[in-house]
């Protein structure tokens, strides 16, 4: 019903358009330029953005094909430089131009950028960059470097997108335009600030031409910034380029009048600096493709009578429709709010009845689907905390039992005994040390430090390490040379968080693996669509007792166990394989299970051998940071 009566609307309102203004739109012939803004803001950016007019043609053509106009550019001496007309021999242009295309003398009444960039007080054209443009490799550094910014923000809360500039320098905008925000974050960058060498290289320039300038006024020069402001130029422009013996010269006291003759400084010498990298001022005619007038336009008291009579039927109906399609829409958005009410208070919220697939349906829908997602994570949290108080209260029992049979003179306090107090503890600590890494991961304060890898040395160093325990239960630990199509050292991983990985699937497998049964660790070469580098793919095999179909895509939650008792003798905390998962994608790879029951196991880990990638999902995670002295501590090492 909206769409109908809108499109009645328009059609009455453009019938009498037609009728009564046509007449007087085709009179102006280009002199009332603010309906043409447009046409003038286009042919300003290409002069700003080079250096002549060649190759205009084109593009006056086309924005007379947009607005049905004729459209003529000359230079200043009348001298043709492009026409839209289409005849051999046009019609003579107008006496009076409908303006002059200058990029370093802007009409701001007229230009629409110079509107939303610095309003009269510019007359220079912002998409005039001239010597301030970048080249490509500064442009990506920038734009690498702001985009980590603006992720650094999203990471704290803060909305912010990376916008790009007329000279290509990328910055970041808060959405809200809140900078007070960004200050209280870590995660401004002054490199983003800093200008590049191109920068430098044209601010000198125009600092050298500014202050020429105010020398000829004599003057004191000044020190110009990139945002073209300035601070006063006695005071030496890097501690460098004054001597030691030398005292530094105050600066004297800068007046009104100084910063006015400054301004003017500095708009002379960015005209100067810029001139040879725009077009050459040109005349603008915009009138009727014919070059023909039509006889003038009364706004009679009939036709004002039409234009009032239609807004107030157009008016009528907009308000009838309005109230029967909102009436419709409001019942099912109150009983969204109610349901979103109660599940604020708490409440069990009954689903929203879907009446239709409209948008109003498909929101409701979204709404009970959003509704069983939050009761499943709280049913998971409830979970967890249960889970969390028998993984601590097991050994925390233990140790109070042995204590309380100490102080009660039960039990001596012999190796014996200070060995089971010790053996509660570790298990302790392990499970916190787990909770700790989980809980890292997530907040992306899991540290990494890549460096380049051999993963036959990581292997035998994990195989060595459990060779003990594998012996201990009677299986058969065995690590495979690397086959011939395995990178010996392309690997780009932190060495101890890839062993703990790979530490925590050998543990696993050799837990479930009987008596003797084998546990295989390999690694071998690979390439896919997502790694066109290549990967290092590491398999972790056992002939252990296997998983069930029913329970395979769960083996990476944080504390399942097959085994719904949770006993210690055949389970460990459960956090094992969740940090595998955790510390594989802080690399940039995957993990993966497959399992037979009754036959076996194998854990597949996919790694990323190209370092810009393992460290690119690093940043992006969040989990990377600078060498400060001390890697690990001894618990984690």
């Amino acid at each position: 019903m909206s769409a109908l009566v809108a499109a009645c609307s328009v059609a009455a309102t453009a019938w009498i358009a037609v009728q009564t203004t046509s007449g007087a739109i085709r009179q102006e012939q280009g002199q009332n330029l603010t309906a043409d803004a447009r046409i003038y803001d286009s042919l300003l950016g290409y002069a700003a953005g080079h250096p002549t007019w060649e190759g205009v043609d084109s593009t006056v053509r086309e924005l007379a094909r947009q607005s049905g106009r004729r459209i003529a550019l000359t230079t200043e001496q009348r001298r043709p430089l492009a026409d839209s007309a289409s005849r051999s021999s046009p019609p003579a242009l107008p006496p009076q131009a409908s303006a002059i295309v200058d990029p370093l003398s802007v009409d701001t009444a007229l230009s629409r950028t110079a509107d939303r960039t610095g309003g009269a007080a510019d007359r220079v054209d912002p998409r005039a960059v001239g010597p301030f443009r970048l080249p490509t490799a500064e442009r990506t550094a920038l734009q690498r470097t702001a985009e980590r910014n603006a992720e650094c923000l999203s990471r704290v809360g803060i909305a912010a997108d990376v916008v790009r500039g007329p000279s290509g320098r990328p910055r970041v905008q808060v959405v809200g335009n809140d900078p007070d925000r960004v200050q209280d974050t870590r995660c401004a960058s002054e490199d983003l600030d800093a200008p590049t060498a191109t920068e430098q290289k044209a601010l000198a320039t125009l600092n050298e031409l500014a202050d020429a300038c105010l020398k000829r006024q004599n003057r004191t020069g000044i020190q110009l910034n990139l945002d073209l402001s300035w601070g006063d130029g006695s005071v030496p422009r890097a501690a460098a380029d004054v001597p030691a013996a030398v005292p530094v010269p105050v600066p004297s006291v800068r007046t009104g009048e100084d910063d006015r003759a400054a301004a003017s400084c500095v708009d002379t010498a960015r005209r100067e600096q810029l001139g040879s990298y725009v077009a050459s001022p040109a005349l603008l005619f915009i009138g009727d493709e014919g070059g023909t007038t039509v006889p003038g336009f009364d706004l009679s008291p009939a036709n004002t009578a039409k234009i009032a009579g239609a807004a107030a039927l157009v008016l009528a109906l907009t308000v009838g429709a309005t109230v029967l399609a909102g009436s419709r829409l409001v019942r099912p958005l109150h009983a969204l709010t109610g349901a979103a009410q109660r599940m604020r208070d708490g409440e069990d919220s009954a689903p929203v009845r879907v009446t239709d697939d409209s948008e109003i349906g498909r929101l409701a829908a979204a709404f009970n689907d959003m509704a069983d997602h939050r009761a499943r994570l709280e049913a998971q949290r409830k979970d967890m905390v249960s889970d969390v108080a028998h993984e601590l209260r097991t050994p925390l029992s233990n140790i109070r039992g042995w204590l309380e049979a100490a102080q009660d003179g039960l039990a001596e306090p012999d190796p014996v005994f200070i060995t089971s107090l010790h053996t509660e503890a570790v298990q302790l600590q392990h499970i916190i040390d787990d909770l700790q890494d989980l809980a890292a991961a997530d907040a992306g304060a899991l540290r990494l430090h890549p460096e380049p890898v051999r993963i036959e040395d990581v292997l035998t160093q994990v195989a060595a390490a459990h060779q003990a325990q594998a012996e201990t239960a009677g299986v058969t630990l065995t690590a495979l040379p690397a086959m011939a199509d395995a990178p010996s050292s392309a690997l780009w991983a932190d060495p101890v968080r890839l062993r703990q990985a790979i530490g925590n699937l050998v543990t696993n497998a050799v837990r479930h693996t009987p008596s003797g049964g084998r546990v295989t660790v390999r690694a071998y070469g690979a390439s896919s669509a997502t790694a066109p580098g290549g990967e290092v793919v590491v398999e972790v095999a056992d002939t252990g007792s296997g998983i069930s179909a029913e329970h395979l895509p769960h083996v990476f939650d944080r504390f399942w166990r097959a085994e719904k008792s949770r006993s210690r003798r055949t389970g460990g905390s459960g956090l094992g394989l969740a940090i595998v998962r955790k510390l594989v994608e802080a690399h940039g790879g995957s993990v993966s299970a497959a399992s037979v029951e009754g036959q076996g196991s194998v854990f597949t880990l996919r790694l990323p051998t190209d370092a810009a990638k393992a460290v690119g999902a690093a940043e992006a995670a969040g989990t990377t940071s600078p060498d400060d002295g001390g890697r690990y501590g001894p618990d984690q090492v």
